[in-house]
């Protein structure tokens, strides 16, 4: 972790720093907690939450549909593996460029952007596209989703007491998530053949709303950036003081810090695990546990809605109690249940696992976004804080996607043995990630 001296004075000045720094934090949260935030602060947060609410109901939907899309265009599930493919190439072109992009646009531009983005991909799916365009509808929505919930995150994070608000957005992707699946169901259920790409209709009234309230909540600054004085006057011929970085070496600055790889490896392996978990469980249900097909779709909100409550209500102690103690704890509880899941061969006994599962997974994320923008130095803190979302989000998108094509060859059985790995992997990396009281700024 440290080369530093190990000597027992020095020890005793690094502890006593620590300590200090922690209640420093304490108490600035408390502080800030009597300190309300502003309407137009307020009305932003809520743009924030939508947006989640959004990225959520498009997640938590794909799970419940997989066996309608399986039979509706006749195909199997290294085919369906294709949607993950496009979803991970959006995210993978949005990490190459965000850097570049944010010296030209400003925050509001790049969430209406996303917004955008979105709205066009709903549409393009409410009318049972052709499959390749259908596919292609996911590069879209994940080039829009990048855009917007990492900037969304980003500026949550800017937020006093950040952990509770980062807890609330993240909630609202778990409430996505949760809900989801009970309008998906039905809709897809509803008749022979099935309709199931008109659950997408609801999704492009929802995105519109979403895209309505980022220009007007972030209307103050929807416009593209100006050239800072420096670079005005290094284009006269003045002389000039220190210029800012350009996008290749605030990238170089931001991927040379080692924290920046082990959380996004963290998130690499934990949004692995849970969209491959909603995305694969009803299929997995059905096809190994010969569940009823119409009914298996509900077990998905079980695990979404252990997740919303779990972010709703384990944000604070998690905080108290430690965040690296907790996680961890999570982690190895969330690995046993899953195994109770895949080694108990009981329909209702793992759809309670799933559920208690999802609970407990619920602080992950946010959890991991408050270490990080502890952790990284505030010059880097908004380009790392993308880099590790958009790595989280490829790795949501990459272990699904294999998932698929294993499962083409072996069967779906091979979802629980993965889902083992990747439970395992996000425990192990969080142990690595560097304690925020030794990267204070």
């Amino acid at each position: 972790m440290s080369s530093r001296n190990p000597r027992t004075e020095g020890t005793a000045i690094e502890l006593g720093s620590s300590v200090q720094a922690d209640r420093d934090v304490q108490s600035e949260d408390i502080s800030a907690e009597g300190q309300p935030h502003s309407r137009e602060t307020l009305f932003k947060l809520a743009s924030a939450g939508l947006s989640f609410l959004c990225a959520g109901l498009n997640d938590g939907s794909l799970g419940a549909l997989i066996p309608y899309i399986l039979r509706s265009y006749n195909i199997n599930t290294d085919l369906v593996s294709v949607v993950y493919g496009t979803t991970f190439a959006g995210w993978l072109v949005t990490a190459l460029i965000n850097t570049h992009i944010c010296q030209y646009l400003d925050l509001g531009v790049l969430l209406a952007l996303g917004a955008a983005l979105q709205l066009l991909a709903q549409v393009l799916r409410c009318w049972l596209p052709p499959f390749p365009l259908f596919a292609v509808t996911f590069f879209i929505q994940s080039l829009g989703m990048a855009l917007q919930d990492t900037h969304a995150n980003n500026w949550v994070t800017s937020m006093k007491v950040a952990h509770r608000w980062l807890g609330f957005i993240h909630a609202m992707y778990a409430l996505g998530l949760w809900i989801g699946p009970f309008i998906a169901t039905p809709i897809a259920s509803a008749g022979e053949p099935s309709k199931w790409y008109l659950y997408y209709t609801c999704l492009v009234g929802l995105g519109a709303i979403n895209l309505t309230l980022v220009l007007i909540a972030f209307k103050d600054s929807i416009r593209l950036k100006q050239p800072s004085v420096s670079v005005v006057e290094s284009a006269r011929g003045e002389t000039v003081g220190p210029q800012k970085p350009s996008a290749l070496a605030e990238i170089r600055n931001t991927l040379r810090l080692p924290a920046v790889w082990l959380l996004s490896l963290y998130f690499f392996f934990f949004l692995g695990a849970l969209i491959t978990a909603s995305g694969w469980v009803v299929e997995y249900l059905v096809t190994v546990r010969n569940g009823e097909l119409s009914k298996m779709g509900y077990v998905q909100t079980g695990f979404a809605g252990g997740m919303f409550l779990g972010r709703v209500l384990l944000a604070e102690p998690t905080k108290r109690l430690g965040e690296r103690r907790m996680i961890f704890v999570y982690a190895v509880l969330c690995l046993v249940l899953e195994l109770v899941f895949w080694l108990v061969p009981n329909i209702i006994a793992g759809a309670v696992a799933i559920s208690i599962l999802g609970f407990f997974s619920g602080p992950f994320f946010a959890t991991g976004v408050s270490i990080g923008s502890q952790i990284f130095p505030a010059s880097i803190r908004s380009n790392a804080l993308a880099f590790v979302f958009m790595l989280g989000q490829i790795g949501a998108a990459v272990f699904p996607a294999i998932t698929g094509l294993i499962a083409s060859r072996e069967g779906v059985k091979v979802l629980q043995p993965i889902l083992v790995g990747l439970c395992s992997a996000t425990g192990i990396v969080w142990l690595l990630v560097p304690k925020p009281n030794l990267h204070r700024d």
